[in-house]
C-alpha cells in the first residue's frame, strides 16, 4: 500500500491539544500532596493510572488521525465531543481513593466508545483488507476497554477499580501487538513524531508554569536560576535527539516503539516538576524528594536514548549517549543524597544535567562533522 511521506498536522489536532494541556496540569497536581514527607502508593498508582488513561486515548486518536483522518465534518464532530469528555474527565478524579471514581470510569469508557465508533465507520467505509483488519483490530482493543470501564462505574470500586486497571492495562499493551496488520499500512512517521513532540513539549510548558513560583519577588535567587536550568537542559536534551538527530522521512513504521517511549519521558517530566517542590519543602523526606528528582530525570533520560532507534545514519554509530546519561545521573543523584539542603541539591542537579545537555551537542556537531 502507497502511503504518503507527509501529512500537516491540521489546527482541529492541535485545537484537541489544548485539551491535554489542562489534563497535565490537573493530573500533575495529584502527586503535589505529600503524606507524612512522601508520595503515598495510593496517590502514584492513580496518578500512573490516569496519565496512561489519557495518553493512550490521545494516542489511539492520533494514529487514527494519522492513517484515516481527513479533517471531515465527522471527524471534527468527533474531535469536539472528546474534547468535552476530556475536559469532564480532567476534574473527574483526586489522589484518594474515598472519592468517587464512577464518574471518571464512565467518562473514560465513553471516550473510549467514541474511538471505537471511529474505527467501526472506517471498517464500513472502506474495501481495502488491511485497513479493515486495521480496523477490527482497534476496534477490538477499543470495545474492551468500553466495557471494562463502563461497567466498572457501574460496579462497586472494590470490584470495578480492579477491572478498570485490566481494561486500560491490556489495551495499554495490546497495540503492540499488531505489527503485522499496522505494518502493511504503516503510520506517517513526521505527522506522528511532529503530534508527540508538541504534546511532550504542552508537558514541558506545564513544568514551566509549574517553576514559576521559583521566580517571584521573595523567592528569587541564584537558586532559581538553576531550577530554570535543569528544565532548559532537559528541554535541550529532547529537541537535540528529536529535532536533529532522528529520521524525520521514515517509511515502514506502525509507531509503536516512539509511542511508548513517550511514556517515561511524559511521567518524568512530570515527577521532575513536582519533585523540584518537594526538594524545596521543609516538611519533605528529602531523600525521598531527591530520589523521586532523579527517577524523574533517568525516565527522561531513558526515553530519550530509546528514540536513538530512529537516528539519522550519521548519528547511529559510536553513540554513547546512553552511558553518558547514566553516568551523570547516577553521580548527580549520589551527590544530592550527600547534600541537606535545597539550594546544593538544585546545583549539583543542574551541573549534571547541564554536563548530560552538552555531551548531547558535542555529539550531534561531532558526529555530524564526520558524517
Amino acid at each position: 500500500m502507497e502511503v504518503p511521506t507527509g501529512k500537516r498536522v491540521s489546527m482541529f489536532e492541535l485545537f484537541y491539544d489544548l485539551v491535554f494541556a489542562y489534563m497535565i496540569a490537573q493530573a500533575t497536581d495529584l502527586i503535589h500532596h505529600l503524606h507524612h514527607g512522601v508520595l503515598s502508593s495510593t496517590t502514584l498508582l492513580i496518578f500512573v493510572f490516569v496519565i496512561v488513561v489519557f495518553i493512550n486515548s490521545w494516542m489511539v486518536q492520533s494514529v487514527f488521525t494519522n492513517r484515516y483522518g481527513k479533517s471531515s465534518w465527522i471527524d471534527i464532530g468527533f474531535t469536539f465531543v472528546d474534547m468535552m469528555i476530556l475536559l469532564y474527565m480532567s476534574n473527574a478524579f483526586a489522589a484518594t481513593l474515598n472519592t468517587d471514581l464512577h464518574p471518571f470510569f464512565i467518562a473514560a469508557g465513553l471516550l473510549s466508545l467514541t474511538l471505537l465508533l471511529q474505527y467501526l465507520i472506517v471498517f464500513i467505509r472502506t474495501r481495502e483488507p488491511v485497513d479493515r483488519r486495521i480496523a477490527a483490530d482497534f476496534a477490538a482493543i477499543l470495545l474492551l476497554r468500553t466495557v471494562t470501564l463502563l461497567v466498572a462505574g457501574i460496579l462497586p470500586l472494590r470490584y470495578g477499580l480492579p477491572l478498570a486497571l485490566v481494561g486500560i492495562l491490556v489495551s495499554w499493551i495490546a497495540p503492540a501487538f499488531t505489527g503485522h496488520h499496522t505494518r502493511q499500512h504503516p503510520i506517517i512517521f513526521s505527522h506522528l513524531l511532529e503530534r508527540l513532540t508538541l504534546l511532550t513539549i504542552i508537558t514541558f510548558g506545564e513544568a514551566i508554569v509549574g517553576i514559576a513560583t521559583f521566580f517571584t519577588k521573595i523567592e528569587l535567587s541564584w537558586t532559581s536560576v538553576c531550577v530554570f536550568m535543569i528544565i532548559a537542559a532537559l528541554f535541550f536534551i529532547y529537541i537535540v535527539q528529536f529535532d536533529h538527530l532522528i529520521e524525520t522521512k521514515r517509511t515502514g513504521e506502525t509507531g509503536n516503539l516512539l509511542i511508548y517511549l513517550h511514556y517515561p519521558i511524559i511521567f518524568g517530566l512530570s515527577l521532575v516538576t513536582v519533585s523540584l517542590h518537594f526538594v524545596a519543602d521543609a516538611e519533605a523526606n528529602l531523600n525521598f524528594a531527591v530520589t523521586a528528582l532523579y527517577i524523574g530525570i533517568g525516565l527522561l533520560l531513558f526515553g530519550t536514548w530509546v528514540a536513538k532507534h530512529y537516528n539519522q545514519a550519521a548519528f547511529l554509530n559510536h553513540n554513547h549517549m546512553g552511558v553518558w546519561f547514566t553516568l551523570t545521573t547516577l553521580i548527580g543523584y549520589a551527590l544530592s543524597l550527600w547534600f541537606d539542603a535545597f539550594p546544593e541539591i538544585v546545583t549539583t542537579t543542574a551541573i549534571m544535567t547541564v554536563i548530560a545537555c552538552s555531551y548531547t551537542v558535542y555529539y550531534h556537531f561531532h558526529a555530524q562533522n564526520n558524517s
